[in-house]
C-alpha cells in the first residue's frame, strides 16, 4: 500500500513507519492521520509483523504537531471530526496486537506528542523536545493528550504541561517518565531498531497478550487486574510457541517461534 504522507519499510518481523510531510515538520493533517490508521491496520493484517517502529521524516521533527493553517479554518464540527480521527488512530495503536515504539527524533508536540504517546513505549534523540503548546492557540489537545499524559507521567505534571504550553527537552521528559531512554541523535533508529529486533525474537503471541494485559489492567483494580494477567498466563499454555519456548530452554537451543 502506498501512501501520500508516510514511508513504510520492513525489515523481517520489524515495520517502521515514517510521517513524511519533512516540509511541514511532518505536522498532522487529515490526510496524514487517516493514513496512519489504515498503515497500521494493514500491518496488524500481516502476521509475520511483529514489531512498529514509528518514526519522522528529516532531522528536525518526529511531528510539530497538527497542521496550524488546516485547523485554523475548521467549525466546530469539523474540528469534532478532527478530534474523532485522531482518538481513534491513538485507540487502534494501543489496541494493536504488536508493540508500537515511538523513535521522537525532534519536535513532538502537540498532537505529535499525543501520537508518540500512544506508542507503547518512547525512545528519544538527544534533540527531541516534547510539549503539549495547543493553550498559547486557544485550545486544548484534541488527540488523547491531556488522558495519556496524565497516565504516563502523573496527574500534576501532566497540569502543569497542559496549562503552561511548556516545551521540554528529551532528558526532562525522561526525567519525568515521559520517555524510555535518551540517545545520541545519530544513534537513535539504530538503538531503536535493536530493541524491536530484540522484542521480535521472543514468542510473539506471549508479546501480544503481555501489551494487552498491561493496557487492560491500568483502569481497573488490583484484584481484577491480576485475575487478567492469571487467565492470559494460563490461556497461553495452549499454544505451540508455549511448548517450543519451554522445550528450546530445556535443550538449551534458541526458541523458533511460530507465533500459534
Amino acid at each position: 500500500m502506498t501512501h501520500e504522507t508516510l514511508l513504510t519499510a520492513r525489515e523481517g518481523a520489524v515495520a517502521t513507519v515514517t510521517l513524511n510531510r519533512p516540509d511541514k515538520l511532518n505536522a498532522l493533517n487529515l490526510t496524514l492521520v487517516r493514513e496512519l490508521g489504515e498503515a497500521i491496520a494493514a500491518l496488524e493484517a500481516d502476521a509475520s509483523v511483529q514489531v512498529l517502529i514509528l518514526t519522522g521524516a528529516g532531522e528536525k521533527a518526529f511531528a510539530a504537531g497538527a497542521d496550524i493553517a488546516a485547523m485554523a479554518a475548521m467549525s466546530t464540527s469539523e474540528a469534532k471530526g478532527f478530534a474523532d480521527l485522531g482518538h481513534a488512530v491513538g485507540a487502534r495503536m494501543e489496541a494493536a496486537r504488536f508493540p508500537i515504539i515511538a523513535a521522537v527524533n525532534g519536535f513532538a508536540l502537540g498532537g505529535g506528542c499525543e501520537i508518540a504517546l500512544a506508542c507503547d513505549f518512547i525512545y528519544a534523540s538527544e534533540k527531541a523536545r516534547f510539549g503539549q503548546p495547543e493553550v498559547s492557540l486557544g485550545v486544548i489537545p484534541g488527540f488523547g493528550g491531556t488522558q495519556r499524559l496524565a497516565r504516563r507521567v502523573g496527574i500534576g505534571r501532566a497540569r502543569e504541561l497542559c496549562f503552561t504550553g511548556a516545551i521540554i527537552g528529551a532528558e526532562e521528559a525522561r526525567s519525568i517518565g515521559l520517555v524510555n531512554s535518551v540517545v545520541p541523535h545519530g544513534e537513535l533508529l539504530g538503538k531503536v531498531a535493536e530493541v524491536a529486533r530484540l522484542i521480535a525474537s521472543r514468542g510473539p503471541v506471549a508479546v501480544a497478550q503481555c501489551k494487552r494485559v498491561l493496557a487492560r489492567g491500568a483502569d481497573v483494580t488490583l484484584q481484577v487486574a491480576n485475575e487478567l494477567e492469571a487467565q492470559a498466563f494460563a490461556s497461553l499454555f495452549g499454544t505451540r510457541d508455549q511448548r517450543e519456548g519451554m522445550e528450546a530452554f530445556l535443550n538449551k537451543r534458541p526458541a523458533a517461534f511460530t507465533g500459534q
